[in-house]
C-alpha cells in the first residue's frame, strides 16, 4: 500500500457512510448520536472535520504535536483533528495512572507504553476497549501486517484472546546492548595511556582524568566517570559483566534456561564493593550520576572546556556534540579481576504492545481506528518512527525512503526528537521493510557495526522473552515488582556511595525475601518454561 503523503499518489474516496446509533460491533465503546459522513475507505476519512482528544508522552525536544509537520499533514489528509495534550515524558507514567484511576479518560493515548498489567486489567474492567473486531473491518495496514507476521499478532494478543493495545516495532536488533561505553580517546593519548583492556586499567585512566589535567585548563574540572542510575542506555549495568554476571534494567537474567536474580549474586556484590572502594572513595563518579536528568547528563558532555572522562551512551555524539564525538572511542566489555569479561543481552524484544490504546470514552472509535491505521502502513510507519518525506526523508530511484544531511550541528537523536514521536511511536517498520522501504538511519548503521565489533563476541546467549503472562500472574508480578525493585536500585545506589556492602548483605537478601523475591523469581521461571515448552511444540 502506498504512503498517505506527499508523493503517494491520489486516493480516490469510495464507500462513504454514515455513522449513527449503534454500530453493532463489540467493542465496547459509546456511539455517537450524531451523524458523521464517514469513509470506510480511502482518504479523507470523514468529509467534515472532527476531532478527537488525545494525549501522549513527549520528548524534550520535541515540540507539541500539533506543531509537528507530520500530524499537520496527517490532518489535512484524514480531516480528523487531534487535539493533543503532550506531557513530558519523565512525568509521563504517573500523569497517565493518574487520568486512569480519575476516570478522565481523552479518546485515546497514543505512545501510550501500556504494561501488559494495565492492558490487562483497564481492559478487563472497561477502561479501554478491545480493538480487534475494529482491526478487522477499519484497519487494513494493520490487518495485512498481522496477517502477514502471525507472531506479531500472536504478541499482542491477550490471554483472554483480546487486543487491548497496538504495537510499536523497530525491528532491527539494535537493543540487543543499550549500554555502550565511552571513553576520552584524546585525554588516553594525552597521559600516554593505552586503552583499557581490564577493569583496573580503567579504573587507573579514570584516576588519571582527575588528578593530571588532561583538559589543560588548569582546573580540576574532569568528571572522570559520569552516567545515570537505572537509566536505559545510560547506566553502568554493562560493567557488572566483568565480574562473570552482567545486570541490566530488571536484575533477570537467563543462563541455561533457568531464570537469576542478579542482584543477590555474589557476582553482583563484588562489583558493589569495587564500585564502591575503587571508584567513589576516589573521587572518579560523578556523584550527580545518581539524580541527574538526561538534560544535565547531556550538557556535561558539551561545557566550553572539555570535562568529561567517560560515560554510557547508546550514541556518542549525543552526549559530546559532532565535532567533539571525534575525541571518545567506545570499550569493549572490560575484563574482570577473575578473567571474566561479558556483556548481557537486554530482555524482552519483539513488539511493544501498549503503543496506542483506545478508551470508553471514544464516539468514534472507527474513526480512531482508520486514523491510527494509517501509521502502520509501512511508509507512513518509518515517517511516525524518524520524521517526515522531505524533511528528513527524500525517495530514491526505488522508491526507498533515505536519508538528508542531518542539519549542521545537530545530533540524529536531537533531531528525531524534533520531528517524529519516535521510538515507542504507533507503527512497525519490519525487518523486511529496511533497506527495501526505508534506509536504516546512519546512526543505526553505525551502531549495528559497533554492536558487531565491540559486544556481541562477549553477549550473554540468551535473554528473557517478551511473555503476555495470565492475569493472576500479573497480579502477583504488579503486587510484588514495582516496590522490589525500588527497594534493589536505592539499596544498589547506597552501596556504591556509601559502601557497607558487606556488614549489610545478609540482612539487604533477607529483606528482599521477605518482599516476595522468591514468590516472583518462580512466577518468571514458569512464564519461561511454559515459553521454552511453545517453542518446542
Amino acid at each position: 500500500m502506498k504512503s498517505v503523503f506527499k508523493g503517494a499518489g491520489i486516493l480516490i474516496l469510495t464507500g462513504a457512510v454514515v455513522i449513527s446509533g449503534c454500530s453493532g460491533d463489540n467493542s465496547g465503546a459509546k456511539n455517537s448520536d450524531q451523524a458523521i459522513a464517514f469513509n470506510k475507505t480511502g482518504l479523507p476519512i470523514v468529509e467534515d472535520a472532527i476531532s478527537l482528544k488525545m494525549i501522549s508522552p513527549k520528548a524534550a525536544l520535541a515540540p507539541e504535536y500539533s506543531q509537528m509537520e507530520i500530524f499537520k499533514r496527517l490532518e489535512e489528509q484524514t480531516n480528523v483533528k487531534i487535539e493533543w495534550e503532550n506531557i513530558p515524558d519523565t512525568d509521563f507514567t504517573e500523569k497517565k495512572n493518574l487520568l486512569l484511576a480519575s476516570g478522565n479518560l481523552p479518546d485515546a493515548f497514543y505512545g501510550a507504553g501500556f504494561t501488559d498489567y494495565e492492558l490487562i486489567n483497564y481492559g478487563k474492567d472497561g477502561t479501554i476497549i478491545p480493538l480487534e473486531d475494529l482491526i478487522d473491518q477499519y484497519a487494513p495496514n494493520l490487518k495485512a501486517l498481522l496477517d502477514r507476521r502471525p507472531d506479531i499478532k500472536s504478541s499482542i494478543t491477550a490471554p483472554d484472546g483480546h487486543i487491548y493495545g497496538l504495537p510499536s516495532w523497530e525491528e532491527n536488533n539494535l537493543g540487543t546492548n543499550p549500554f555502550f561505553h565511552v571513553i576520552n580517546k584524546k585525554w588516553l593519548d594525552k597521559l600516554g595511556l593505552d586503552m583499557p583492556q581490564t577493569l583496573d586499567e580503567y579504573t587507573a585512566a579514570l584516576v588519571a582524568f582527575k588528578t593530571q589535567d588532561p583538559n589543560g585548563n588548569g582546573k580540576a574540572d574532569e568528571i572522570p566517570l559520569s552516567f545515570m542510575h537505572m537509566q536505559w542506555c545510560m547506566d553502568i549495568a554493562g560493567i557488572f559483566g566483568a565480574f562473570g554476571l552482567p545486570d541490566n534494567l530488571e536484575h533477570r537474567v537467563v543462563r541455561d534456561g533457568k531464570v537469576i536474580f542478579t542482584a543477590t549474586q555474589p557476582e553482583y556484590k563484588e562489583a558493589l564493593k569495587y564500585f564502591n572502594e575503587k571508584w567513589y572513595k576516589q573521587g572518579l563518579i560523578d556523584p550527580e550520576s545518581f539524580t541527574q536528568d538526561a538534560a544535565q547528563y547531556l550538557a556535561k558532555g558539551k561545557t566550553t572546556d572539555e570535562t568529561l572522562g567517560s560515560y554510557i551512551w547508546w550514541e556518542k555524539e549525543e552526549v559530546v556534540g559532532t565535532e567533539r564525538g571525534q575525541d571518545y572511542a567506545l570499550l569493549s566489555p572490560l575484563k574482570g579481576p577473575d578473567g571474566d569479561q561479558t556483556i548481557g543481552r537486554s530482555n524482552g524484544g519483539g513488539p511493544g504492545r501498549g503503543a496506542f490504546v483506545i478508551t470508553k470514552e471514544n464516539q468514534n472509535p472507527e474513526i480512531t481506528m482508520r486514523w491510527i491505521d494509517q501509521q502502520y502502513e509501512p511508509y507512513m510507519a518509518a515517517q511516525i518512527h524518524w520524521g517526515p518525506l522531505d524533511v528528513v526523508f527524500e525517495k530514491d530511484e526505488s522508491g526507498k525512503l533515505v536519508n538528508f544531511p542531518l542539519p549542521e550541528g545537530t545530533s540524529a537523536g536531537e533531531f528525531r526528537q524534533k520531528v517524529a514521536p519516535g521510538t515507542g511511536g504507533p507503527g512497525v517498520i519490519t525487518i523486511e521493510d529496511f533497506g527495501k522501504v526505508v534506509d536504516m538511519e546512519p546512526r543505526a548503521q553505525q551502531r549495528a557495526k559497533d554492536l558487531e565489533t565491540y559486544y556481541d563476541p562477549y553477549m550473554e546467549k540468551e535473554n528473557y522473552p517478551s511473555i503476555f503472562f495470565e492475569p493472576e500472574e500479573l497480579d502477583k508480578i504488579n503486587r510484588i515488582e514495582s516496590e522490589l525493585i525500588k527497594y534493589v536500585n536505592t539499596q544498589r545506589g547506597k552501596f556504591i556511595v556509601d559502601g557497607g556492602v558487606d556488614e549489610q548483605w545478609d540482612n539487604y537478601v533477607k529483606t528482599l525475601e521477605k518482599m516476595g523475591l522468591n514468590e516472583l523469581m518462580e512466577i518468571y521461571q514458569n512464564g519461561l518454561d511454559r515459553y521454552n515448552a511453545t517453542l518446542n511444540k
